[in-house]
């Protein structure tokens, strides 16, 4: 079949008119008439013992239904990479557990489920629950966890559990080389996911007899399997269903309702009560009861000669991991590989670690590790430019990674180096060799009259690498089935049904995933229909996570067509066709010299920042931000743009408010009244988008994923171009006002 020229054209989304008139059903929307209303109830204790747990009042109390406890979860474990947390806290559990579940580590542990006849009634119950705690010592961060004073998983060992290496070429003679040396120790912030949607879920038996767990998320068969093994069922025994999605940016990827609603349906069965369960936290129980991006103490080293070719690089990057692993191993991985700039680096020694507190878990947030390290690397290398008195765009082209490198991890990167292309294109689109333009002034508040005498205006360049897909050998896969409708004698089919797990969370994928389909097949877009994320009539797609989506659903849908092609051509009405799409193998790290190829896929970014900062009261006004990227080809260039711009928004509140206030274990600020995101006057004045398409040897039609790029270099751009404005450097963030005050008092000595 011709392919239909549906990629490469802004087609408006099919799910556009229902989002903004409000017609689209979330999943705290789809609450089933006869559904009763769970309310979860969490520890409020970052680390105690639990020592009694009673529910006679709770169960009791008007409207209450049942209570499901530790004692209804028959395996009382999970987790995405290991099984380090449990289900439910309690001294009646029976069922096996690799953690212990008596102890509480985080202040959003789960104790119980409250099913009641209204949601009313079920936090009015769920008040009456007596508990009694021993308390025990917290450990509230990175310094005090590396003691091991106080362990916080007894199984584990030490706080320290988790830990990688590069020991690349030969330091000794690395410093020797170097003329100038940089060195920093850097304080990365917690960031709140934000998204507009909070967790919310509704659990029934279905038709088949399967319970099955309505929610919004990121990885459908992943959701599956952990409810399957915290039930100790078959998977085939649970169904999950995405309904729409209101954002995620990776906060979506852990289990925060899956399986205790699964739990309250099974328990509810086995009474021979055969009604929906519904819940749906406030913003409060979201901000405190899901995980963040991690903070991270850095603390990083670069030499280079005195033509500005790096010798050798030195980093330590401490993650704090929070009471659990979720997705640590993983983020770490990333800042690890990351922290040493997308450079060609001859001698590097890097240790990572992640560590357990009793705070908020870290886990995965749109650039997975790569902010964290690439704020470090491109600070460092900012930081050269400035010693040496090198232009900053003139250093990095001394130095970056071009086909046929060797990546910092000694094996060659992926084919499609393009990052020297992207460099320079960013570098003239920003005019980085012109003059800014004059200070204009600004009023920071409204009732503050603009101080022209007080503005400075400056300029800040960064760039970066992500990797595309899942790292360190992990199995990588992703299905789709395609199916073809038309008449015995037709040539080509007039319709076209795709069927795939992805999930959309925003970002487009289920109308790209219909125009691939559409140009795979040769059917119009307009007659392509879409039935995704329900693990009874979709395949195992993968997390929507790691700038993969677009490049494995696209080359799985690709598959498919062309078995469905083969089943038309032999005369099947209609005719179906499945893919698995596997791509090119990764490897694990070596475990002391960190050596291996751990991606099959990158992608590249250069970001250029214009700003002025109000020294009278430190406020930061972002005017201009040229953010360019190579996506391979876009599928629909206006959603790639669109991309690009919440990125940097989302980048944005991270550099400059977003300040997430933790201490003694607790989230002090859980509401939007007190943890600031930018709103619409807050947001950069101006984002030029520069999107290049050169293509990826592996990707669909050459497409290269790129939804985390435009955030990861944000951060290391605005802090030059703050201190280009300023003369000062700032090694920690949020830029809130009083930080960058203090910032400049404290070089002027004030």
């Amino acid at each position: 079949m011709t392919e239909s020229m549906a990629i490469g054209h802004t087609a408006p989304r099919f799910d556009a008119v229902d989002k903004v008139t409000g017609a689209a059903e979330y999943a705290g929307d789809r609450v089933p008439d006869d559904a009763l209303f769970a309310s979860v109830v969490f520890s409020n204790q970052p680390h105690a013992r639990l020592l009694r747990l009673d529910t006679t009042a709770a169960a009791a109390a008007p409207g209450v239904v049942t209570i499901v406890t530790s004692a209804d979860v028959p395996v009382n474990e999970y987790g995405l990479t290991m099984f380090d947390q449990p289900v439910l806290l309690g001294v009646d559990h029976t069922g096996r557990s690799a953690v212990d579940p008596t102890i509480s580590r985080w202040e959003a542990d789960k104790v119980a489920v409250v099913v009641a006849e209204t949601a009313e009634q079920a936090k009015h119950a769920a008040a009456l629950i007596e508990i009694d705690w021993e308390e025990l010592p917290v450990v509230t961060d990175i310094e005090m966890a590396q003691s091991d004073e106080v362990v916080v998983h007894d199984e584990a060992g030490s706080n320290t559990y988790y830990e990688l290496r590069i020991r690349k070429g030969d330091m000794t003679a690395g410093w020797a080389d170097a003329d100038v040396v940089v060195e920093g120790t850097y304080e990365l912030p917690y960031q709140e996911h934000a998204y507009l949607q909070v967790e919310a879920a509704t659990s029934w038996i279905d038709e088949d007899g399967r319970i099955t767990v309505e929610t919004g998320g990121q990885w459908a068969w992943e959701d599956q399997q952990q409810i399957a093994h915290a039930l100790d069922i078959a998977d085939d025994q649970v169904r999950v269903i995405y309904a729409a999605i209101g954002g995620a940016f990776g906060g979506k990827e852990d289990m925060t309702l899956q399986i205790v609603m699964a739990l309250a349906t099974r328990k509810l069965r086995d009474l021979g009560i055969q009604r929906p369960v519904h819940c749906r936290w406030s913003r409060e129980e979201s901000i405190v009861g899901h995980h963040k991006r991690h903070r991270a103490t850095i603390h990083a080293k670069l030499g280079a000669s005195s033509d500005g070719k790096i010798t050798a690089v030195e980093a330590e990057v401490l993650l704090d991991a929070g009471a659990y692993n979720y997705t640590s191993n993983k983020v770490l991985g990333n800042a690890h590989l990351c922290v040493a700039g997308a450079y060609e680096v001859p001698n590097a020694h890097i240790d990572s670690r992640a560590i357990y507190t009793n705070t908020v878990p870290g886990g995965a947030f749109r650039g997975f590790g790569g902010p964290q390290g690439a704020f470090v690397a491109e600070t460092q290398m900012n930081k050269l430019a400035e010693q040496l008195e090198i232009d900053p765009v003139e250093l990095r082209r001394r130095n970056v990674l071009h086909n046929g490198s060797e990546g910092i991890t000694q094996a060659i990167m992926p084919d499609g180096v393009t990052l020297p292309e992207v460099l320079e294109a960013c570098a003239v689109e920003a005019n980085m060799e012109g003059e800014l333009g004059a200070a204009k002034p600004f009023a920071p508040v409204a009732s503050l009259p603009p101080s022209p005498t007080a503005v400075r205006r400056g300029r800040g360049f960064a760039t970066g690498y992500k990797n595309v897909g899942f790292s360190f050998g992990f199995p990588e896969r992703c299905e789709a089935e395609i199916r073809l409708y038309g008449d015995d004698d037709a040539e080509i089919p007039d319709r076209a049904d795709i069927y795939h797990g992805g999930a959309e969370v925003g970002q487009g994928a289920h109308q790209a995933f219909r125009q691939m389909t559409a140009e795979a097949t040769s059917v119009p877009l307009e007659r392509v229909s879409g039935h995704f994320s329900d693990t009874a009539t979709t395949g195992d797609s993968g997390s929507v996570s790691a700038s993969r989506m677009t490049f494995m659903a696209g080359n799985s849908i690709r598959g498919a067509a062309e078995e469905a092609e083969k089943a038309w051509r032999d005369g099947a009405r209609p005719a179906i066709g499945r893919f698995r799409y596997t791509p090119p193998q990764t490897e694990m790290l070596d475990a002391e010299t960190g050596e291996g190829q751990p991606n099959f896929s990158y992608g590249y970014m250069a970001q250029a920042v214009e700003l002025s900062v109000d020294t009278e009261t430190g406020h930061i006004r972002v005017d201009r931000v040229t953010s360019t990227h190579d996506v391979g080809r876009a599928i629909n260039p206006k959603l790639v743009v669109g991309q690009i711009e919440g990125a940097v928004v989302q980048a944005h509140g991270y550099v400059l408010s977003e300040n997430l206030v933790v201490t003694d274990g607790r989230i002090r600020n859980p509401r939007f009244s007190s943890y600031l995101i930018p709103g619409i006057g807050d947001i950069p004045e101006h984002v030029e988008s520069v999107v290049l398409e050169l293509a990826d040897p592996h990707g669909p039609w050459g497409a290269r994923g790129m939804a985390e790029m435009p955030y990861i270099t944000y951060a290391p751009a605005v802090i030059a171009a703050v201190h280009d404005a300023t003369g000062v450097w700032f090694d920690e963030f949020p830029l809130t006002p009083s930080r960058v005050l203090a910032g400049l008092r404290g070089a002027r000595g004030d």
